[in-house]
C-alpha cells in the first residue's frame, strides 16, 4: 500500500486551491500591478501569509519529489486560470516550488 501513498496528492491539491482562492480574494488579478502603496502593502501581506502557510505545510508533511512538483503545478495552473499575468504566475510558482523544496528539506534534517 505504500506505493499508493507516494502518489496521494489530495492534501497538496487542496492547499494549492485554498491559497489561490485566498489570493484571488485578497488581491484580485485586476489590481495588478500594484499602483499605490496600499495595494503594494496588501500584496506583500498576502504574499507573506500564503507562503507561510505553504512553508508550514511542507514542514509538517512528508513530501516526495512528485508531491512537490504536483503542488507547484496545481498552483501555477490555478493562478493562470484565475487570470493573473504570466510574469506574476511564473514568479510566484518558482518561489512556491523553492520554498516547499527547502522547507521539506529542513524537515528531513531535523528528523521530524
Amino acid at each position: 500500500m505504500a506505493i499508493f501513498e507516494w502518489f496521494d496528492t489530495e492534501d497538496g491539491d487542496e492547499l494549492a486551491r485554498a491559497i489561490v482562492t485566498e489570493l484571488v480574494t485578497r488581491v484580485p488579478p485586476s489590481t495588478l500591478p500594484a499602483k499605490d502603496k496600499k495595494a503594494a502593502t496588501r500584496l506583500r501581506n498576502t504574499h507573506d501569509a500564503i507562503f507561510a502557510r505553504a512553508g508550514k505545510f511542507a514542514r509538517t508533511r512528508k513530501l516526495n519529489v512528485y508531491k512537490k512538483a504536483r503542488l507547484a503545478n496545481q498552483f501555477r495552473w490555478a493562478l493562470k486560470d484565475a487570470g493573473y499575468p504570466p510574469e506574476f504566475v511564473e514568479s510566484w510558482t518558482y518561489e512556491l516550488a523553492t520554498l516547499v523544496a527547502l522547507a521539506s528539506r529542513g524537515r528531513e534534517k531535523t528528523g521530524s
